[in-house]
């Protein structure tokens, strides 16, 4: 998965510079979501069990730090229940991570969508603006990465 990571975000970095420190694509390390729940299930430390997301104790960071994890994992089903699990479902952070997901599973028509909306309610979300520039960089167009990330740096975002 990093290599992975590594071969879209190097030629951005190439026409981007030290800018895009923005982009922390470092995988989070791994829990027992990742190495002991199967599926869809996620760690509840409280229960001491795997759990379906809307059964866990877990707050609304809980819940995302899962859904990040699992997504690094290549769980994108897992990832996206426990993003549905989050009571904000209009949250940037939850619009940013559904289109960080479905840029993942090559939906970039419903990726480009959910960074739309997670930047209609919050301009400055860098992460966001950092996965667009990605997925627009994946497709082909330089231009369109470049403009991300000029928005990123004029809002003040260079050395984030």
């Amino acid at each position: 998965m990093r290599s992975g990571i590594a071969a879209v975000a190097l030629p951005l970095l190439l026409i981007a510079g030290p800018a895009l420190a923005v982009l922390d694509e470092t995988p989070p390390t791994p829990t027992e979501t990742t190495t002991i729940c199967g599926g869809t299930l996620v760690w509840d430390s409280a229960t001491q069990r795997c759990l379906a997301p809307k059964e866990t104790s877990l707050d609304d960071r809980g819940l995302y730090e899962a859904a990040r994890e699992l997504a690094y994992a290549g769980r994108y089903d897992g990832a996206e229940a426990a993003l549905s699990a989050m009571s904000d479902q209009g949250a940037t952070e939850v619009l940013t991570y559904r289109g960080f997901v479905a840029r993942k599973r090559g939906d970039w028509d419903r990726a480009e969508a959910f960074y739309a909306a997670a930047l209609a309610l919050a301009p400055d979300n860098f992460l966001a603006r950092s996965y667009l520039g990605l997925g627009r960089l994946a497709s082909g167009d330089r231009a369109a990465a470049a403009a991300q990330l000029s928005e990123i740096r004029a809002r003040g975002g260079r050395n984030t």
